[in-house]
C-alpha cells in the first residue's frame, strides 16, 4: 500500500487489508510505504490512528517507510493512492514484470489525501476499506 507520506491513507489501507487477512486465517504479508521522506521512522497521523481504532484496527506500531526497488521482489501486489503515486512508483520498475504488480487501489479512481482536512479521514477509511474488500475478494 503506498501513498505519498505513508502516515494517512497508505497506513490505513495496510491495516485493513492486514485485519482482513487475518480474519479469514490467511498469512498474508501487507506493508506500506510513502513515496517521500518527510516522515520516515514516524508512526501514522494521529487522525489516521484515530479513525483506524474506532473501526477496531490498530495501526499505531506502523512506522513510516519509504517504497524501496526490493519491494518490487518481496510483494506480489503493489496498491497505490492516486495517479501521482501511480506515476512515481510506475518510474522506479524496472521491468514490465514490476510494472504489472502496480495498480491504483481503487480501480480507476483515486483515494483522496485527507491530510489537510480532518473530516475527510473517515471518508477516506471508507473508500479504502471498500477498495480493499474488492482486492480482497479477487486475490482470495
Amino acid at each position: 500500500m503506498v501513498c505519498l507520506g505513508n502516515i494517512c491513507r497508505s497506513p490505513l489501507a495496510h491495516g485493513i487489508m492486514e485485519q482482513m487477512a487475518k480474519d479469514k486465517g490467511l498469512d498474508w504479508e501487507v506493508e506500506s510505504a510513502g513515496t517521500g521522506n518527510w516522515h520516515v521512522g514516524e508512526p501514522p497521523d494521529k487522525r489516521s490512528i484515530r479513525t483506524a481504532r474506532e473501526h477496531g484496527i490498530d495501526i499505531s506500531n506502523q512506522i513510516c517507510r519509504l517504497f524501496k526497488i526490493s519491494d518490487f521482489d518481496t510483494y506480489d501486489h503493489i496498491f497505490v493512492m492516486d495517479k501521482s503515486n501511480l506515476s512515481d512508483i510506475l518510474a522506479k520498475a524496472r521491468n514490465k514484470e514490476d510494472a504489472k504488480k502496480v495498480k491504483l487501489l481503487l480501480g480507476d479512481k483515486i483515494v483522496p489525501d485527507p491530510y489537510y482536512d480532518d473530516a475527510q479521514f473517515e471518508p477516506v477509511f471508507k473508500l479504502i476499506e471498500a477498495g480493499c474488500k474488492e482486492i480482497f475478494k479477487e486475490l482470495r
